[in-house]
């Protein structure tokens, strides 16, 4: 039987823990400097993606529909 019993794994997840959570620390910090400078607007930052990239457009929709219609 071993005798780590799983600590390595507890150690490695820990590790990897830390180091994510000390690269959100680096990263707020950065957003926090460049705010302060100007650089970047205050406030809740908003993503390059828009919902509407992910939506159907009218014409899927339209066939999407159809298709709904045709099984029923």
């Amino acid at each position: 039987m071993p005798d780590s019993l799983g600590k390595r794994q507890r150690r490695d997840a820990n590790q990897k823990k830390l180091a994510a959570r000390e690269e959100r620390r680096l990263a707020r910090a950065e957003r926090k400097r460049d705010r302060e400078a100007g650089v970047i607007e205050k406030g809740v930052p908003m993503g390059a993606a828009e919902q509407a990239e992910f939506l159907p457009d009218a014409d899927e929709l339209a066939e999407m529909q159809k298709e709904i219609n045709d099984t029923a």
